[in-house]
């Protein structure tokens, strides 16, 4: 639930490396990364809520708080070395592998999340105490011939299940499927909450939000530029696509737009990247064929959530279709019998394109032996939308930076 990127070759000076850095393609003007599969992981509903909310600054409701607290501290009792779980339910039912991205820095592999909700590029580094590093690859800068500290830089950042990292910043190498980007900004941690510890699969955190000067950067005094803001200049398109699947290694592909990867045609929508996000405002939504007009709702892509989370009107007409669901205040959100068959969500992009989620994929974890989490849940009331990877487990997703829009249509496969 937490859920990057380039390779840079730093040759500047402190000075010179503040600036823009430079971009370097090996070859070619696109490149792909593809996510590798580690061992397993366990969702639980209440904490990604609660995560999601904390993220984007929302106040989060008691009832949730104390849900996914109660979950955080029984997991911790039961095994302070084992990744979160809800100790009542199978584990067939909660675990799944864990799917991260390879990542080199200034040749250095790491393996990481890639977040579009976020605008920092964090890493394990040696500074961290052995304590909190073990069992992790973690960046070492006296290593590197090309790290340049960025003096008086810190970082800090903190998310909804309560796992933090704090640290400084320097300049690198950072290479990710054959672009090089020199001067790239690296947050390298110092200190990280424990269960980024316990979480032997990830060594940091990587972005791929706007990084715009006002909005995600937690870098102080002065935000740093994003991976793909950064290597957009040197791309053949200035684009990128996401191909994420349930329980499959997707991919993040740079550069280009490959036409197998997706049905139909594509539906472009502006995005409004005024507050840093790749938002757009959905006009409504369609379940179960039954279209429900809502008005235009600000809508946030975010491939570092997991789930949704829309306005109450959504969810509570999308429940009212699914037989046995009901609010349970201590399990954090809409649960059901876990062998109901779900309807299908479409999500309206534009008047003209429908983003269908097979009902299928609406059910984000067990909670217990008989009952299952869904992955839509309320925004309560909040002013945008979540569209976390429930929606992008079912879309083909562009990001064009060069024209502020994204573009959708079904996986070639779902």
């Amino acid at each position: 639930m937490r859920c990057i990127l380039g390779t840079w070759l730093v040759i500047l000076s402190l000075s010179a490396a503040l600036a823009a850095p430079a971009t370097k393609l090996r070859k070619r003007g696109s490149f792909t990364i593809k996510q590798v599969g580690h061992s397993e992981h366990f969702r639980v509903g209440s904490i990604e809520v609660r995560k999601a909310f904390t993220k984007y600054g929302w106040a989060v409701p008691q009832a949730l708080h104390d849900s996914a607290t109660s979950s955080i501290e029984a997991a911790a009792a039961k095994d302070a070395n084992s990744t979160v779980r809800v100790a009542a339910a199978p584990k067939s039912a909660q675990a799944e592998t864990q799917f991260l991205v390879p990542v080199s820095i200034a040749g250095q592999e790491l393996h990481m999340n890639i977040d579009t909700g976020s605008s920092d590029f964090w890493v394990f580094s040696s500074e961290l105490p052995k304590t909190s590093s073990r069992g992790h690859a973690v960046f070492d800068p006296a290593k590197s011939p090309t790290f340049k500290p960025m003096n008086g830089a810190t970082f800090g950042i903190q998310y909804g299940d309560m796992s933090a990292a704090i640290g400084v910043v320097g300049t690198d190498t950072v290479n990710i499927g054959g672009v090089e980007v020199q001067g790239q900004a690296v947050e390298l941690a110092t200190k990280v909450s424990g269960s980024f510890v316990r979480d032997l699969n990830s060594d940091g955190l990587g972005d791929d939000a706007w990084g715009l000067p006002d909005s995600l950067s937690k870098v102080e005094p002065k935000p740093q530029k994003t991976f793909f803001e950064n290597a957009m200049p040197s791309l053949e398109q200035p684009v990128f696509t996401a191909v994420l699947k349930r329980g499959a290694a997707g991919s993040y592909e740079f550069g280009v737009i490959d036409k197998t990867k997706f049905r139909g045609e594509l539906n472009y929508v502006p995005v409004d990247s005024s507050k840093g996000w790749w938002q757009f405002d959905s006009p409504g939504v369609v379940i179960g064929g039954q279209s429900v007009k809502t008005g235009a709702l600000p809508s946030i892509a975010d491939t570092g959530t997991s789930i949704l989370l829309m306005q109450d009107q959504v969810v509570q007409a999308y429940y009212a279709q699914v037989q046995g669901a009901q609010m349970d205040t201590s399990l954090g959100g809409f649960v059901y019998p876990c062998d109901t068959n779900l309807p299908d969500l479409g999500i309206m992009v534009t008047d003209s394109y429908t983003a269908t989620i097979p009902g299928n994929l609406l059910t984000f974890s067990q909670a217990d032996a008989n009952t299952c989490f869904g992955a839509l849940q309320s925004n309560e009331g909040q002013p945008v939308q979540i569209l976390g990877d429930t929606f992008f487990n079912s879309q083909f997703v562009i990001f064009d930076g060069g024209n502020l829009q994204m573009g959708m249509a079904p996986h070639a496969e779902i």
